[in-house]
C-alpha cells in the first residue's frame, strides 16, 4: 500500500531518504513513468517516492477554468502505486506554499523536509514562487547538498512529446484509444455512484451514475467501457458521457455506465470506469422509444468491441 505524506514539516523517519520523482503527474502517463524509472534506476536501494501537489497548481491559480484533471488524487495515487511507488509526498498547494522561493523549496522541503537522497524530473520542471526555479538551479543546489539528480528528456512518439495536455486534447476529440497509447492504459474516471432518475432501469438498462466533478470532460457520447468495482472485479459495459438531451436537456454532464451481466447495488460505492472506444456522439432522439432502440444497438456494439479487445 502506498504511503501518503501530506506535511513536509513532519515526515516520519521511515519516509525519509527516498529517491524522489518531482512533478504534478496528472495522468501518470508514459512520460511520467520514464521519470519514475530514472529515480529508481539511480538509487534502487532507496524507497521509491513522488513529490506532487494537491490541488494541482493550475486549479489553485485558475479556479474558474473548466475542469481539466486526468487523474484526481485517489486515482493518481492508485496509478503511482501500480508503478511501484512506495511513498507519495502529496503537499498541500495553497497561497503560503505558492510563496516559497525556489531555493527554499530545495533547502527546506527536498533536503531538510523529506530528506531526499536522489531527485528525478523532466527537463522543463519549474518550481518555487512564480516558477522561479528550473533544472539548472536544482542541479546546482542538489549537488551542493549531496543529493543526486536525474534530468529526464521528454519521451516522444511519432507525433511529438507525450504530455498531459496532448492526452487531454485526444480525449476531448473522442480518441480514447490514442490517449490510452500515451497513458499506457485506458483513461479512467473514478467517482462515487449517485442516484439518477432510474429511467434506465425501467427499460432494462440500469446505470451507475458518476458526476465528472473535477475530471476533464471527454467528448460527449457513447463509449465501450470497463468498470473496476470496489472488490477489484472488472466488468464490461457501455457508458454515456454528456447531458442526456433526450430526457434531461440542460442537465450537468455526467457519466452513466450500464454494466453487462451485473446485478448488485453500487450506490455510494466508488468505481473506476475506463474508456476503451468512442462509438458515437451524443444526440437528441425524437422519442424515448428511439433512444431505447439505439441503446440496444450501442450495447451490442460495445460487447463486440470489448470481446475483440480481450479475446
Amino acid at each position: 500500500m502506498i504511503r501518503i505524506v501530506r506535511d513536509w514539516r513532519a515526515v516520519p523517519a521511515e519516509a525519509r531518504g527516498a529517491s524522489v520523482a518531482l512533478g504534478n503527474f496528472d495522468g501518470v502517463h508514459r512520460g511520467h513513468i520514464r521519470v519514475l524509472q530514472a529515480a529508481h534506476a539511480a538509487r534502487p536501494d532507496a524507497p521509491r517516492a513522488v513529490l506532487s501537489f494537491a490541488p494541482h497548481p493550475r486549479e489553485f491559480f485558475r479556479p474558474d477554468d473548466p475542469p481539466f484533471r486526468l487523474t484526481l488524487e485517489a486515482e493518481r495515487a492508485a496509478a503511482l502505486e501500480a508503478q511501484g511507488v512506495d511513498i507519495l509526498y502529496e503537499l498541500s498547494f495553497d497561497r503560503a506554499f505558492a510563496m516559497i522561493a525556489a531555493s527554499d523549496f530545495i533547502a527546506d522541503i527536498l533536503d531538510r523536509g523529506i530528506g531526499a537522497c536522489h531527485l528525478a524530473c523532466g527537463a522543463d520542471f519549474a518550481f518555487g514562487h512564480r516558477r522561479g526555479g528550473d533544472v539548472a538551479l536544482l542541479r546546482t543546489e542538489a549537488e551542493a547538498r549531496g543529493i543526486g539528480l536525474s534530468i529526464v528528456p521528454h519521451l516522444d512518439d511519432a507525433e511529438g512529446p507525450i504530455s498531459s495536455t496532448r492526452i487531454r486534447r485526444l480525449l476531448q476529440d473522442g480518441y480514447p484509444e490514442r490517449a490510452a497509447a500515451l497513458l499506457g492504459r485506458p483513461h479512467a474516471i473514478r467517482g462515487v455512484v449517485t442516484h439518477g432518475d432510474a429511467r434506465g432501469r425501467t427499460i432494462g438498462f440500469p446505470t451507475a451514475n458518476i458526476a465528472l466533478g473535477r475530471h476533464l470532460e471527454p467528448a460527449r457520447g457513447v463509449y465501450a467501457v470497463t468498470a473496476t468495482l470496489p472488490d477489484g472485479r472488472v466488468v464490461r459495459g457501455v457508458a454515456n458521457i454528456g447531458r442526456r438531451p433526450t430526457v434531461a436537456e440542460g442537465a450537468i454532464a455526467r457519466l452513466e455506465a450500464h454494466l453487462f451481466d451485473f446485478e448488485g447495488d453500487l450506490y455510494g460505492q466508488e468505481l473506476a470506469v475506463a474508456l476503451h472506444h468512442f462509438m458515437r456522439d451524443e444526440r437528441k432522439f425524437e422519442s424515448f422509444a428511439a433512444l431505447k432502440a439505439q441503446i440496444v444497438r450501442d450495447a451490442g456494439e460495445a460487447r463486440e468491441r470489448l470481446a475483440a479487445d480481450f479475446s
